[in-house]
């Protein structure tokens, strides 16, 4: 049983399909403020450095689902210190968690955002400080983008259960200032990443909790109306989404884990149609430049096993320019590669594991030339990355 919940995990990644009871969930809240105050951990990592923009980068951990353990982590660039758990000490009279599968982080202006899937919120903290400044609630939020000074959340809209007869998601719209919705609009099936280009939201539609029959499109959203004017056909289960500097969107498709593999489709938004797709598997993309960095953990029913890749392609050549990044080896010491960030300064390429999902994964800092430079602890499950040029005290 154990066995078929992680490979759940691993295939449908935070397509989930059940939470906690409720009863357990509401004792659990309860409970909380009985609780002492959970102290955060310090290990130097690395020697001080002189960064000159970015001076640190926030660690997203998910938890695994159910367990109330989404967590903060902080690597500070100038001192070589990582700090693990830096929320509950810094927000002692709210909380001692932040919930339940934290599923995305930015850094937007002076604030820190979190998204919390099946807490149903979104968390904003100081940048500097990560002290609570506020929350959005919105149900089974998913992933946050900005445009002047509204944000833009995507949500499944609905319980966090699989239902072939599941509804279609939204785009909810929130002032960055007064954290009031002011807006939302019906999208595509339990939609996930979002990207913004010349006044226009483009929204990956997956689908995950209909299986089999997976939503295959994009839906384009005018920010002025606030209202879809286009639905792009891509392919099926739709999930990452980055904006390349020719204007070109670069689109995840899962696949089915059966027959269909993942790939990742290129999309015009001028003649909104799908021009190529570049031939690599991805579960997470990060873009530097010219450079698309992919890391992917394809699992397969037909294989019974995950295919692992480090891929890096150039946007501008269009080709492939490496199958696996990491250059020294140690990729054999990642069990389950999860999450990608590249530091926009220095060029660092960090990956984190998730290791076995239930217990403290790792994160890996290489070189840009592939070159493991440090590894260090992190909470459950690492997988999303926040720079930030902010002093953090």
């Amino acid at each position: 049983m154990y066995l078929v919940m992680c490979k759940i995990k691993c295939i449908m990644k935070r397509q989930v399909v059940s939470c906690l009871p409720v009863l357990f969930f509401i004792c659990l809240l309860s409970c909380r403020e009985d609780l002492p105050v959970l102290s955060s951990e310090t290990e130097v990592v690395t020697n001080p450095g002189s960064p000159h923009l970015v001076k640190g980068m926030f660690v997203l951990n998910e938890g695994n689902m159910g367990s109330n353990k989404c967590s903060i982590d902080f690597m500070d660039f100038r001192s070589g210190i990582y700090t693990r758990n830096i929320y509950p000490e810094r927000n002692p009279e709210i909380v001692k968690e932040l919930g339940d599968v934290g599923n995305d982080i930015e850094v937007y202006g002076n604030r820190l955002f979190v998204v919390v899937n099946c807490s149903h919120y979104v968390e904003v903290m100081d940048v500097r400080t990560a002290q609570h400044v506020g929350s959005v609630n919105i149900t089974n939020c998913r992933y946050i983008t900005f445009s002047g000074d509204k944000a833009y959340v995507s949500s499944y809209a609905g319980p966090v259960q699989i239902d072939p007869e599941a509804r279609p998601g939204k785009v909810v719209e929130f002032d960055v200032n007064t954290l009031e919705i002011t807006r939302e609009v019906v999208v595509g099936y339990q939609p996930e990443e979002m990207v913004i280009k010349d006044g226009k939201l483009y929204v990956a539609n997956s689908g995950g909790y209909r299986f089999p029959n997976y939503d295959r499109t994009i839906s384009v959203v005018d920010l002025e109306s606030f209202k879809v004017v286009d639905t792009i056909d891509v392919a099926i289960n739709l999930h990452r989404m980055e904006l390349a500097s020719d204007g070109m969107i670069y689109v995840s498709s899962r696949g089915d884990y059966y027959g269909t593999g993942s790939d990742v489709f290129v999309v015009d938004p001028v003649s909104g149609k799908v021009v190529r797709s570049i031939g690599l598997a991805a579960s997470e993309m990060c873009i530097d430049g010219d450079k698309l960095y992919m890391i992917s953990v394809e699992w397969s029913y037909v294989s019974g096993k995950n295919e692992v890749g480090y891929a890096i392609y150039d946007t501008a050549k269009k080709e492939i320019l490496s199958r696996n990044f990491i250059t020294d080896g140690t990729d054999s010491s990642i069990s389950v590669p999860y999450g990608l960030g590249i530091n926009p300064e220095t060029k660092e390429i960090f990956i984190s594991d998730a290791t076995n999902y239930v217990t403290p994964g790792y994160l890996y800092c290489f070189s840009p030339e592939g070159k493991l430079k440090w590894k260090v602890r992190t909470g459950d499950i690492p997988a999303h990355f926040a720079f930030t040029e902010a002093d953090f005290y």
